[in-house]
């Protein structure tokens, strides 16, 4: 089945190659100049990715993704943007982004990273449980989508809840970055990005309260673990 994708990119260059390039691997594409109209092309054709650069007019990427995750609208987002630097990365995970490709990017790079948000937002199939794992204190609804650290629900961006439960499932392993990277991205970035370690910090402050243990831990060199001690 065609996979619809939502670009909004102010550039009409880049806008407008972006559009044939996508449609040429195979997508149905609607590409519209600005933030306004991302929003309202999104309530109307409901797209399985939208593709959103950071810096419009009027209203922005960063804008845009938070009316719609306010909203509860949790399709995948991927941003475009200029802005490289660790704070602009964790300005668009906080607006519910999902993932990200710095400008200037090469289209192969953009059809990975859909490539793998649309794998993670596909339903793998029936589970032969009822969907509930639990390890460290922490409880996941894998069905609904729902976490919790002991009483406490968090509020989860739709990567953050795929990494917190391919951590889960390998409570007390190391999981090497590679690892992680083509399990949750599908794609390996390299020992340079810092992607994975911006998503790490993020789920972090969202798990961790004073007077709990910390539960994931680094291992230097290696990866990561979720553990209680």
């Amino acid at each position: 089945m065609t996979k619809t994708v939502l670009l909004a990119e102010d550039d009409r260059a880049i806008r407008q190659a972006l559009e044939r390039a996508l449609a040429l691997e195979g997508y149905q594409v609607t590409a519209v100049p600005d933030g306004v109209q991302a929003l309202a092309a999104v309530h109307r054709e409901r797209p399985d990715v939208v593709v959103l650069d950071v810096m419009m007019p009027g209203i922005d990427g960063l804008q845009v993704c938070r009316v719609l995750r306010e909203a509860g609208d949790r399709t995948p987002v991927l941003m475009l943007t200029a802005r490289v630097e660790t704070s602009d990365r964790i300005a668009g995970l906080d607006a519910g982004a999902d993932d990200y490709v710095p400008k200037p990017f090469d289209a192969g790079e953009v059809f990975a990273r859909l490539r793998a948000l649309l794998r993670r937002a596909t339903p793998a199939g029936p589970e032969a449980d009822d969907g509930i794992i639990e390890a460290a204190g922490i409880r996941l609804d894998v069905h609904a989508r729902r976490a919790w650290r002991g009483g406490r629900e968090l509020e989860l961006t739709r990567t953050e809840f795929n990494l917190l439960e391919l951590l889960v499932r390998n409570a007390g392993r190391v999981l090497e970055h590679g690892t992680i990277y083509d399990r949750i991205w599908g794609y390996d970035f390299g020992p340079g990005s810092k992607n994975l370690a911006v998503y790490i910090g993020y789920l972090r402050r969202k798990l961790d309260q004073p007077g709990q243990p910390d539960l994931i831990h680094s291992v230097r060199g290696v990866g990561y673990t979720l553990r209680e001690t």
